[in-house]
């Protein structure tokens, strides 16, 4: 199964519009990722038009409209892998033992907030994924987004993608 992660996207606040290459990754994947931090609700109507399952929540940017209609936490159960979305897991010391304890029952976690990509894995095996923003690098060097390939019970591929400049 074909995955897309991505987060943070801001619109219209950050950039006017989504990267051409996520736009077109989006239609590839079998499930599209959004860990939050939406801003409007044109963005979510965007993602659920492209993509054949979306799993999303809200962010700390997200307003009434979409807190509505997403979750602060997301579960879905992937080729086997119990995967949980949240927007925010707190400061990055400490972020793998923490995330670990809050979600013992997950085998992924797929996060936002930061802007900054972030893959690593917990004590007792929680793989954390956090694909950057597609809009918004702040302190890292370009704006991102993650793809992931899964099998029957495993996780067996995840790309980090470096989105080119905007002009």
């Amino acid at each position: 199964m074909r995955l897309l992660l991505t987060s943070d996207t801001h619109l219209p606040k950050r950039a006017k519009k989504l990267p051409e290459e996520l736009l077109e990754q989006m239609e590839l994947a079998d499930v599209v990722v959004h860990a939050g931090d939406w801003v409007d609700l044109a963005t979510l109507t965007l993602f659920t038009s492209r993509t054949q399952r979306l799993i999303g929540v809200y962010g700390n940017n997200d307003g009434p409209e979409l807190r509505a209609r997403l979750p602060e936490v997301a579960r879905a159960e992937l080729d086997g892998l119990r995967f949980g979305v949240v927007h925010e897991t707190g400061p990055t010391r400490g972020r793998d033992q923490r995330c670990a304890q809050r979600f013992p029952d997950l085998d992924v976690l797929v996060f936002g907030h930061s802007h900054i990509p972030y893959d690593s894995t917990a004590p007792g095996g929680l793989r954390l994924l956090n694909p950057g923003s597609p809009t918004d690098r702040r302190r890292h060097p370009n704006c991102s987004y993650m793809t992931a390939v899964t099998e029957p019970g495993g996780l067996v591929e995840v790309v980090l993608h470096a989105l080119p400049p905007r002009r």
